[in-house]
This record gives C-alpha cells, structure tokens and sequence, in this order.
C-alpha cells in the first residue's frame, strides 16, 4: 500500500513500547517462599484445626482410569446419614459436603463411613464459649493435648492424618492363560449394541408386523 500526501506511518505497531510489557518469571523463588510462609501463617493460626477438609475416596471416571481412587469433592448424603453426622454439623468440624453425589455401590459407601467414623474417633471438638461447653464438646484435659501436640507453625492437613493410597496390582498374561476371559470384551460389545438399538428394533419389528398384516 503505498503512503501518500504527509507521509504518515502507518497503525503496524512500530512504536509500541513493547519492552515495558514484558512479562518475565524471574521473582518465582521468591513467590515460593512467600507461598510457604503463608502456608505457615495460616496453619499457626488455625492450629490445632487442620488447615484443609476432609476429603471422600472416590474413583476416577471412564473405564480406563476407574482402577485408581482420588479424593472427591465431598461426602455424599447417604454416607454423612450412615456415620451419623448431620449435614449441617459436617461443614463446621471440617467436613466437605456434596449433597449432589450418590453412591453408586455398597463398597464405596463402606469405605467412606469407615472414614468418617475415624475422623470422629479423632476428633476434638472446641466449645464455642469455654465457660459453657455443650454437649460433644471436647473435655479440658482433651483441648490441653490438642494444642500441646506441636502443631503450631506446621502445616496440619487432613491428607497427611488420612491419607489415600492406590494398591493397583495388574497380572498380565496371554489370553489363553485366562480361559473364559476372552469372550468377555466381545460380550459386552454385544450388550451395549443391543441396548443401544433396542428403540429401533422394536420399530423395525413392528412395521414388519404391520405389513404382514395388510397383506392377509
């Protein structure tokens, strides 16, 4: 495009002052240890409650990734009912709550209430006004233990008191050292088709009804 008249430069950036919006990373030690410190701070400050919620074991979605459990967001209903705990209670000692999940089977739902049910055995809950503590509320010799157990200052997290381990164990072999097994991933082929077009096989079945009946 050639310039005509005054000569004006054209809107291309040219004088843009572009090394004042660099953006460099070199402050990252620092922010890490700013990071760290406020970790500290907040622990020493919410001690002897422990800095984060805890947690269900749940499992990871798809077939692929179902073989390992993660924490959840939140314990669903029927679990909080089975451990005992009100659902309002839960999220003021500590618990997170999902009241949007279900459980879809027996084990997970077992594996959560024995979950709950340790995080209460170790449970020490403060009285809200310590010249009237009400009933549940820790005992004074228990508070004493709890804030001489040495957590002031350290970072107190309900992953490090219950912890989630994958015990994944995968035997691998050929097929014909499992016999019956190698049908397996052909039937449930077979099912999902079939459950997947039963809709239009009922259709099909019945128009072909229908015509046999206009030609009698």
């Amino acid at each position: 495009m050639t310039i005509k008249h005054n000569q004006q430069i054209q809107h291309n950036h040219f004088r843009k002052d572009w090394q004042r919006r660099v953006r460099v990373h070199f402050d990252q030690p620092g922010r890490k240890s700013r990071r760290r410190n406020a970790r500290v701070e907040k622990a020493a400050k919410l001690a002897p409650r422990p800095v984060d919620k805890l947690r269900p074991v749940v499992r990871n979605p798809t077939i692929k990734y179902n073989r390992r459990v993660r924490a959840g967001r939140g314990f669903s209903l029927a679990e909080l009912k089975e451990a005992g705990i009100p659902r309002k209670l839960a999220p003021t000692i500590g618990i997170s709550v999902d009241p949007r999940r279900q459980n879809l089977s027996e084990e997970s739902l077992a594996v959560n209430v024995a979950r709950l049910q340790e995080y209460k055995k170790r449970l020490v809950l403060f009285p809200r006004k310590a010249k009237s503590p009400k009933s549940g509320d820790a005992s004074a010799e228990d508070m004493k233990s709890a804030k001489e157990s040495g957590y002031e200052g350290k970072v107190k997290e309900s992953k490090q008191q219950f912890p989630i381990t994958n015990k994944v164990t995968i035997e691998e072999g050929k097929i014909s050292d499992y016999p019956g097994e190698e049908a397996a991933y052909r039937k449930l082929r077979d099912a999902r088709s079939e459950a997947r077009l039963v809709g239009k096989r009922e259709k099909r079945a019945k128009a072909k009804d229908d015509e046999a009946k206009e030609k009698k």
